[in-house]
């Protein structure tokens, strides 16, 4: 199938072609027949796209503040190479998009296939959507009027949020789709509406319809004719649908505003808010959320739980509804806003068309309508070099995310492994993934990189509660194994882990298994270790570890899919001081910071006491409470007369030994993943051995019950309880 993208760097309009999305659990598979393009969105995008590096760096000054700071703790080079990727990666287009059901996901009771359904997805031949964000069209409406839905649920939540009352005169600046719409609702609201735009077609289409509208490039200067039509006293409020930069519409919103008016922006607007008239006519200001209550929220949007009509009466799918409702009934008509039709495969003439013609409002794409649309979930690429390198280990990579893309195989591509498969759920990152590092296919179904026999070794790098039973399914398939941290979420999971490995290796026939802790391999740690491993007493190591504070509903913190940011994360660092020590966990004392009233799982603010079998002891300090200019990760390492001070993976400074510096962050990736490719093709032994990747496992495990009981907890306790889980 094929989707629409824009290539940020260069501001092109791209169709690719990718395979067809997985239909998730509380997801609807909607082949679209129509999708609406949104002129005031959408050119932004555009324009922000073709514009220069410096123009980029303008238009988000919040974002070079983030790359500054990268610079000061990664280097140059590395955040240089972050911020170019992230720049080549192609982004979707669209939200107004109206189709046919063809497949539900098992939690989905609402829908059926064969329902006509609107909904939030992207320019695309087949889009997957979560439940919450689709909603039926009823059969007297056309695919055409449904896929206005969703920027017309804009418009209806920006009129909420503003609650008008019968008579009420409303100013609308910014007379674009929403502003439009909002025009018609205000009347069907019994107030008099009053447009303004600086473009002669948008005001000419707002009088055709009955409404007063002014233009103030022409000198009709709104300011004058709301104190004329008011007697001085002001409108009763504005609604801001316009795009721009300026603060010119908030400033004159203000200023035409009623003393104990209302202003809602729905529009992204200059918002220097002034505060004289504000304060002097005690105004109400309100920022529209797009279409409504549940947007971004996960528990809503993702997984599907819904807000009790009770409490919030208007969702935004609640939204959609209404809207179609009023579709249905004749209460609303889009027609006259549909100024240009395009086939969907000449869409990026549709961009250009929105880009060079300020008149395009509504640009409707139209898509081949076809019976049955095959479920093909692969994708083959024709690639330079996927078939000129002879290789004993050929890959398939689970995920396809920001890491995988910008740590993993860049590095892989440059090995002497060839690039098979690689897949991901819903098919874009996948498909960009394969074609720019030159895999021969991308999927939506990772069980065909399973079945491949080309394939010998698997990448795992999804999220962290997919990991251990993709490890089960990829070791009882034969094939070597390389998984990001962590190897599990939580104990039963690990219990499953090890029973497959048990199993196969009583079978001889256990592939290698390998899960990313990088920092071990990085030339620092490996220096330590070379002058550190002639002792004949323990280390006493302590790890600073400057995280940084992460939004509270990311996925990392839930205990279920990211199991908490120590167990995804800080096992990196336990199973570097492991390394160093040569010796295992034995036991793990926590504390947290008492002011994060959180779940044990999901503190942020730690410090870790370990003790060693070997008699070493180290000190864990994971903080998400520090500042982003300082460095992140350091730690200090003392040993019998030496002293070491590793400073973020650029130098060490040693004391009783000889100090190590580089001009670029080493944290060990590329000797890690070069060295587990290098160990199939010699049928080396495992880099860690599996006892290690387990001890390291119940290690974070220890720490989570340490806090919840505030105790010492014991490894062979957790080991104890695994050994009856695998029974």
């Amino acid at each position: 199938m094929k989707q629409l993208l824009q290539d940020l760097k260069k501001g092109e309009i791209l169709l690719e072609e990718i395979p067809l999305p997985n239909c998730g659990a509380n997801e609807v598979l909607i082949k679209t027949e129509r999708s609406l393009i949104s002129p005031g969105t959408e050119r932004m995008l555009l324009e922000f796209g073709r514009g220069s590096y410096i123009q980029k760096a303008k238009a988000q000054p919040d974002k070079v503040k983030m790359v500054l700071d990268k610079i000061k703790t990664d280097g140059l080079v590395p955040t240089l190479e972050t911020v170019f990727a992230k720049l080549g990666e192609p982004m979707p287009l669209g939200y107004c998009n109206a189709g046919t059901v063809i497949e539900v996901g098992r939690n989905v009771t609402e829908f059926k296939v064969g329902d006509r359904v609107v909904s939030n997805g992207a320019h695309s031949e087949v889009v997957a959507v979560g439940k919450n964000l689709v909603a039926k069209i009823p059969d007297n409406v056309s695919f055409e009027q449904a896929s206005f839905t969703v920027i017309a649920s804009i418009a209806l939540q920006g009129i909420r949020l503003f609650q008008p009352t019968l008579g009420e005169k409303v100013v609308v600046i910014g007379l674009g789709l929403i502003g439009q719409i909002t025009m018609e609702f205000l009347k069907a609201n019994g107030c008099e509406a009053i447009g303004v735009d600086i473009d002669n077609g948008k005001v000419e289409l707002a009088r055709t319809n009955g409404f007063i509208a002014l233009n103030p490039a022409n000198g009709e200067d709104p300011i004058s004719f709301v104190a004329n039509h008011t007697d001085e006293i002001g409108v009763d409020g504005v609604i801001i649908t316009a795009a721009t930069k300026s603060n010119g519409p908030l400033e004159q919103a203000a200023e035409i505003t009623r003393r104990k008016g209302r202003i809602v922006a729905v529009g992204a607007i200059g918002m220097n808010i002034p505060r004289p008239p504000f304060y002097e006519k005690e105004i109400a200001f309100h920022i529209s959320s797009s279409y409504g209550p549940g947007r971004y929220d996960d528990k809503y949007e993702v997984e599907g739980i819904d807000y009790p009509v009770g409490y919030v009466r208007w969702t935004e799918n609640r939204n959609f509804q209404a809207i179609l409702q009023l579709l249905s009934s004749g209460g609303l008509n889009f027609d006259y806003l549909v100024t240009h039709k395009y086939k969907f495969t000449d869409a990026p003439k549709a961009y250009n068309e929105i880009l060079n013609n300020r008149d395009a409002l509504g640009v409707v794409l139209e898509y081949e309508t076809k019976e049955n649309v095959k479920i093909e979930r692969k994708v083959n690429l024709i690639t330079s070099n996927s078939s000129a390198i002879s290789s004993e280990v050929g890959i398939g990579v689970i995920g396809a995310g920001n890491f995988t893309k910008l740590i993993v195989l860049p590095i892989l591509k440059d090995s002497t492994a060839k690039l098979i498969g690689v897949s991901s759920s819903k098919g874009l990152s996948s498909s960009l993934a394969a074609k720019k590092f030159g895999f021969e296919y991308s999927t939506t179904d990772y069980k065909e990189l399973l079945k491949d026999e080309k394939i010998n070794t698997i990448f795992i790098t999804t999220r962290h509660n997919n990991h251990a039973s993709l490890v089960v399914e990829s070791l009882e398939a034969g094939k070597n194994l390389f998984v990001e941290k962590p190897l599990a979420v939580d104990i039963n999971q690990l219990a499953e882990v090890v029973k497959c490995c048990n199993k196969l290796a009583i079978e001889n026939r256990l592939p290698k298994l390998m899960v990313g802790f990088n920092r071990r391999f990085s030339p620092f740690i490996q220096d330590i270790y070379m002058k550190t491993k002639g002792r004949s007493s323990g280390l006493a190591m302590n790890m600073i570890i400057n995280a940084g504070v992460l939004p509270k509903d990311l996925w990392v913190h839930d205990p279920i899919v990211g199991g908490g940011r120590i167990i995804g994360e800080g096992c990196h660092f336990i199973d570097t001081m492991s390394f160093l020590a040569n010796s295992e966990v034995e036991s793990v004392s926590s504390v947290a910071l008492n002011s994060q009233k959180e779940l044990s799982i999901k503190n942020d603010n730690v410090i870790l006491n370990l003790r060693f079998r070997d008699g070493s002891i180290g000190t864990l300090s994971y903080l998400a409470n520090g500042n982003k200019s300082y460095p992140k990760e350091q730690m200090n390492l003392f040993c019998e007369g030496k002293v070491f001070e590793l400073d973020n993976y650029k130098k060490v400074n040693a004391y009783g030994a000889s100090s190590m510096k580089k001009w670029n962050q080493d944290k060990g990736h590329k000797d890690e993943m070069v060295g587990f490719v290098q160990s199939i093709k010699s049928s080396k032994e495992n880099l860690i051995s599996f006892e290690s990747l387990v001890n390291t496992t119940l290690a974070t495990f220890a720490h989570v019950r340490s806090l919840e009981e505030n105790r010492v907890v014991q490894i062979n306790e957790l080991e104890d309880e695994l050994n009856e889980l695998i029974k």
